[in-house]
């Protein structure tokens, strides 16, 4: 697989039938192995072992319903209440993080209201923070810490 801008791990990677298939510690199970889904296994791990958030409070694959319509956020993060904190979009590493990315995190976040968005293609990651009630969003330089945020 492509090699991240992200800490690696003991990847638990198997092969069925020809198909290659990580293993997901949130979901207990193994998903099939894509670039994008590279990303996230590698994504997730580092909020869990650098940035302390909580693998309990940690949900990937989120079911959303925006302007009639499902749809899946990649990761979401949320405080001890159950209350979106922060949204995660995968995109793989050969995949440019543009405007385009930015506006699909916003529409599912239009439904979720979390007050911190990250989009990540595994080399690079942006972090803005939403702030609704002067209706501004900023970037930050860095990926919170779960302390920063909860």
């Amino acid at each position: 697989m492509y090699p991240l801008n992200l800490p690696s791990y003991n990847v638990i990677i198997t092969e069925k039938d020809g198909k290659r298939y990580i293993y997901d510690p949130l979901r207990r199970k193994k998903v099939t192995l894509t670039p994008e889904e590279w990303v996230r296994q590698h994504f997730v791990n580092y909020l869990i072992t650098l940035k302390s958030y909580p693998p309990e409070y940690i949900a990937n694959e989120v079911a959303i319903y925006v302007n009639g319509i499902y749809k899946r956020c990649d990761t979401v993060v949320y405080n001890n209440y159950m209350e979106p904190l922060l949204i995660v979009e995968y995109k793989s590493p050969e995949i440019a993080i543009t405007e385009d990315v930015f506006a699909q995190i916003s529409r599912y976040n239009s439904a979720l209201k979390a007050p911190y968005l990250i989009v990540s293609n595994g080399l690079a990651h942006y972090c803005c923070h939403m702030d609704y009630t002067n209706m501004k969003c900023s970037f930050r330089k860095d990926i919170p810490a779960y302390t920063e945020i909860k």
